[in-house]
């Protein structure tokens, strides 16, 4: 049995920390808030993604689709309330026909299951509201409630006699012995293997491990994604999305477990962290939801929240895929970095946190 450190307190710290709890290791995870999951994974939009994106072969299309069948599964043991509505992404002119079949492609090359293409008419049939040309339906997406799921991450990593340290920024790693040291809130502290699950902040602490080259720590580049909440009764029962854009997945439309309708996110390249939402972007949003909703009521956005993707590449570069940085690509024994992890991050959790002991162990 080892002493792992785990440094963030978010889906995917929790999920690690839980793979190594239950593998037998004894795991402390420090965060920086005073709670868990206060960062992107407070602010995504809930959804348990089907993989259908993603390059084959890639991190984010195993994890994904893996990391689905796990979730489903882990929420239904644990009571953690969650739903396979299904979602339809739609073609709202004939231009988009080629992306909608790519997308269907890739789906099905990723062993993603029940993928169907429709026409305008037979997506109609499915959601009456919706106006579209063409739609790929993929019945296996859901939602979950992200912030019970990240309790019963807790709960059961905590049964194994793991904890969490709250108001513990880590402001100094060091491999020692082969050991390592961490400084926390003044005091130097012992562990034999760490990971780094910081979200936003993984650049950051990878530069404060001593001795780590500049050239391993990647850049960081933030995309604001804002939602608006919608007024009135829900208009769908299942996930609309458009054909994705560059950066992002276009402005969507997702339920809550309530059935509140909600659209986002959209993308901004920004400099800092900013969760402000501004109301003048509801303008925009309506123009890109009426094009496969043209019933949408005048003044029924509302601002709801902001998130920040903590993305690897920048506009009009292709985009990255997760990073698991072991001590094959970095040269520091029981060391995993953790970069990049966006969307789909939350579905993919379980599936990434048995990765990431395994390379903490090899």
């Amino acid at each position: 049995m080892s002493d792992v450190l785990v440094i963030g307190a978010g889906i995917v710290g929790l999920a690690v920390a839980r793979a190594l709890a239950l593998r037998g290791h004894a795991v402390v995870v420090a965060e920086a808030e005073g709670a868990i999951g206060t960062g992107v994974s407070a602010r995504s939009s809930e959804v348990i993604h089907g993989g259908m994106y993603y390059p084959a072969g890639s991190l984010r299309a195993r994890h994904c689709v893996e990391g689905a069948r796990r979730l489903t599964a882990f929420c239904a043991s644990h009571g953690v309330p969650h739903r396979a509505c299904g979602k339809l992404i739609v073609a709202t002119q004939e231009s988009e026909h080629a992306a909608i079949a790519a997308i269907h492609a890739r789906g099905l090359a990723n062993g993603v299951a029940g993928l169907a293409l429709l026409d305008g008419a037979e997506a109609r049939a499915l959601e009456p509201n919706l106006a579209c040309v063409s739609a790929l339906h993929a019945p296996g997406t859901g939602i979950v409630d992200s912030h019970a799921l990240m309790l019963a991450l807790q709960g059961d990593f905590e049964d194994r006699g793991g904890a969490v340290a709250f108001h513990s920024p880590v402001a100094r790693l060091e491999s020692s012995g082969g050991s390592w040291r961490a400084r926390v809130n003044g005091d130097s502290l012992p562990f034999d293997a760490v990971v780094n699950a910081a979200g936003l902040g993984a650049q950051a602490l990878a530069a404060r491990v001593v001795g780590y080259p500049s050239e391993g720590v990647p850049r960081r580049v933030l995309a604001k994604g804002s939602y608006f909440g919608c007024l009135g009764r829900p208009a769908f029962s299942r996930l609309i999305y458009p054909a994705p854009v560059e950066g992002g997945l276009g402005i969507h439309l997702t339920l809550d477990l309530a059935g509140r309708m909600r659209f986002g996110p959209d993308v901004e390249w920004v400099e800092a962290e900013d969760y402000a939402v501004d109301p003048g972007r509801a303008e925009a949003f309506a123009r890109s939801i009426r094009r496969y909703w043209p019933g949408l009521p005048d003044g029924a956005l509302t601002p709801d929240y902001a998130g920040i993707r903590p993305k690897l590449t920048g506009p009009g570069e292709p985009a990255a895929d997760f990073r698991i940085d072991g001590p094959a690509e970095h040269g520091f024994d029981r060391l995993v970095h953790l970069f990049g992890i966006e969307s789909p991050g939350l579905t993919a959790s379980l599936s990434l946190a048995e990765e990431v002991a395994d390379r903490l162990f090899a």
